[in-house]
């Protein structure tokens, strides 16, 4: 059996490319025949100006939004803006050397930049394998993602879908595939499901805090106030912060576990009747996957606000910013035995799909296949056409 060798491409300027990318590299890895590489070549190029460059996008996206949404929308509208990624001759090279090295048959691309370094150096005559595009927005996509070319495109949600179609991509190229979340979701073990709500259940809730929320201690005392209930926090790397919950926890009415950085989100979500976060593509995209429903405390102009429009169009969350709407919004959800939650919850059925990442490995490798049955017909063709043999 000859191997297929894919290149995932990432980028860590905010969670969702990476967390689509290794699901996607996890789905392609478990194919026999198969030979996988992620890299994120920013980080790869130049880590301290990575580390700095990421660091002040979450300060602009926390401590000036407006002015995130003011360069989100240059970058959307402008055509000077795609022009800066000629400068780009580090990354450009190092893709290249990819390329060279690993020699893939297909790439699969989370971040939009590495579309229009592809297209830069076809432009300069290299020839390169195809690449295929993983948009990790939903509705409001940024023309970034879509003005350079690419062999197909991989979106969220049939809105997504339309919106794409409607600025010119052909519906043959554009394929609804969900957003690739960790396999964990389409594996998920018998005992990992979303609980119900009924007498003498406890009321779930997970509570996972970004970096921009203002309000965490305020939000956090008004969770745990209430008997009955087993709130679960999720603190990230701010150990100064987890120790201060800690605290607060002790004595509350509430059952309540405080946990700093964590890889068990997919466990998390699957087992918490609501989810309150801001709407980031990986946390919303999960929720959806594991029937968990969100409240959203916090949306990102630009990249963000088709998360939250995707769970309000299809009805399947709910948006609360203060502490105080916060705690009405939950109290609601729970309120005549839960049936805004299983409103909530049946909404998330139309939109989850567990599987997209191995559904997205599938059609690259069966398009790869088809590719070169079409390559192997045309060199016979010409090994037995008469001018061939003389």
């Amino acid at each position: 059996m000859s191997t297929s060798r894919i290149l995932v491409l990432s980028a860590s300027y905010g969670e969702g490319h990476n967390s689509a990318a290794r699901a996607l590299q996890a789905a392609f890895g478990e194919i026999p025949g198969v030979e996988v590489r992620m890299e994120d070549l920013f980080n790869e190029v130049a880590p301290r100006f990575d580390r700095l460059s990421r660091k002040g996008y979450l300060g602009l996206i926390n401590h000036a939004p407006w002015a995130w949404k003011a360069a989100y929308s240059w970058l959307d509208r402008s055509m000077v803006a795609t022009h800066l990624f000629e400068g780009l001759f580090a990354h450009r090279a190092a893709l290249l050397r990819h390329v060279e090295t690993f020699r893939p048959h297909a790439v699969c691309s989370t971040y939009p930049v590495y579309a229009w370094l592809f297209a830069q150096l076809r432009r300069r005559g290299v020839a390169l394998p195809p690449i295929y595009t993983v948009v990790t927005d939903a509705l409001t996509i940024n023309s970034l993602w879509y003005r350079a070319p690419a062999e197909r495109w991989f979106v969220t949600d049939e809105g997504s879908a339309a919106a794409l179609h409607r600025v010119g991509l052909p519906p043959a190229r554009v394929t609804v595939s969900g957003f690739p979340v960790a396999l964990n979701f389409a594996d998920r073990a018998a005992d990992l499901v979303p609980p119900e709500v009924a007498a003498g259940v406890s009321q779930r809730i997970l509570y996972m805090i970004n970096s921009g929320n203002a309000s965490v201690l305020e939000t956090t005392e008004r969770l745990i106030r209430q008997p009955g209930r087993e709130v679960t926090i999720t603190a990230g790397r701010n150990e100064e912060l987890r120790k201060k919950l800690v605290r607060m926890a002790q004595g509350a009415p509430a059952r309540v576990e405080v946990l700093g950085w964590t890889q068990r989100v997919p466990e998390l979500l699957m087992t918490h009747h609501l989810v309150i976060s801001k709407a980031g593509g990986a946390t919303t995209q999960e929720s959806i996957n594991a029937l968990c429903p969100m409240i959203v405390n916090q949306i990102v102009p630009g990249q963000e606000e088709g998360n939250w429009e995707l769970l309000k169009t299809h009805g399947a969350g709910a948006y609360a910013e203060t502490p105080d709407a916060i705690a009405q919004t939950v109290d609601a959800a729970f309120a005549h035995g839960g049936a805004q939650l299983a409103r909530w919850r049946q909404a998330l059925k139309t939109l989850a799909r567990p599987a997209a990442a191995r559904s997205i490995a599938r059609q690259v490798l069966d398009e790869r296949a088809a590719a070169a049955l079409v390559q192997d017909a045309g060199r016979s063709r010409r090994s037995e056409s008469p001018m061939s043999a003389t």
